[in-house]
């Protein structure tokens, strides 16, 4: 690593220090959005993997 990553580095990691001291609700609400979104990616790729249902299928699990 170069003289400038390094830098780069240790600034990134001082904002992100004082970003988490100031603000940590901030911190968990972007962290349970990054988890929903992995959560919900995983999701819509096993539904791809899946065969189709039709409304009336869903339908009929719902009302049941």
């Amino acid at each position: 690593m170069n003289i400038r990553g390094y830098l780069l580095r240790e600034i990134l990691r001082e904002v992100m220090e004082e970003l988490i001291r100031r603000n940590p609700e901030l911190i968990k609400e972007i962290l349970e959005e990054v988890i929903e979104d992995i959560a919900m990616e995983k999701a819509i790729e096993e539904g791809l993997k899946t065969k189709d249902v039709s409304k009336e299928e869903i339908m009929e699990i719902l009302n049941s």
